[in-house]
């Protein structure tokens, strides 16, 4: 029972942050939408991921080494900022074009990767993320915590992100939505690629 209070918390907190808009939501809809629900249930697996290398690395501290060494945190965050304005940019230029065809070969050449390294990119563009899962296991978890109960909680947090995220690419492939976001296409990217580009100068303004 002991252990079952530190999970909790953190599945709480996970829930609260990963419910919360924010780049993996924009571009899961983005592949979702623009490709198929295939492609956009291979981006979540990507985010998957990357929820597991930074709760992995919250967990086993890299809180302190961004502490010791913080010109490796404005490094990062920096490549991360410069990503997602990057992802923004492009999405500007795509919905000025707007020349249609397939969409998924459009997709592919926006981004140059993958559904699943787009999602494992975009996941891992944002060294906050270390940060906050650090704080969520140091508010939750006991002093010197067991690697097990770590690897516990970690694996709640990628099942959540997975299941939500799958949700919302399943969701928004449904026909009505699909047929919606083909009538407003143009208008939507240019909303997802502001939004991208204010994620990622927030990130790089940041203390």
């Amino acid at each position: 029972m002991s252990n079952a209070i530190p999970l909790l918390t953190v599945a709480a907190l996970w829930t609260l942050a990963v419910a919360t808009p924010g780049p993996n939501f924009l571009m899961i809809l983005r592949v979702a939408i623009g490709q198929s629900r295939a492609a956009g249930l291979r981006a979540v697996a990507g985010v998957g991921l990357g929820t597991m290398i930074w709760g992995a690395a919250g967990f086993f501290g890299v809180h302190a080494l961004f502490a010791a060494a913080p010109w490796l945190y404005a490094g990062l965050k920096l490549f991360g900022g410069a990503y997602l304005i990057f992802l923004g940019l492009r999405l500007l230029a795509q919905s000025a074009r707007n020349t249609g065809g397939n969409a998924e070969q459009a997709e592919r050449l926006r981004s140059g990767l993958s559904a699943f390294q787009l999602g494992l990119v975009t996941s891992l563009a944002n060294p906050k993320s270390a940060v906050f899962v650090a704080s969520i296991f140091a508010a939750a978890m006991p002093d010197e915590p067991p690697v097990m109960l770590g690897m516990a909680a970690i694996a709640i947090m990628v099942a959540l992100s997975v299941s939500w995220y799958a949700l919302v690419a399943c969701l928004f492939t449904m026909r009505r939505i699909s047929a919606a976001y083909a009538r407003g296409r143009r208008w939507i990217d240019r909303i997802a690629g502001a939004i991208f580009i204010l994620f990622g100068a927030r990130l790089i303004a940041s203390r």
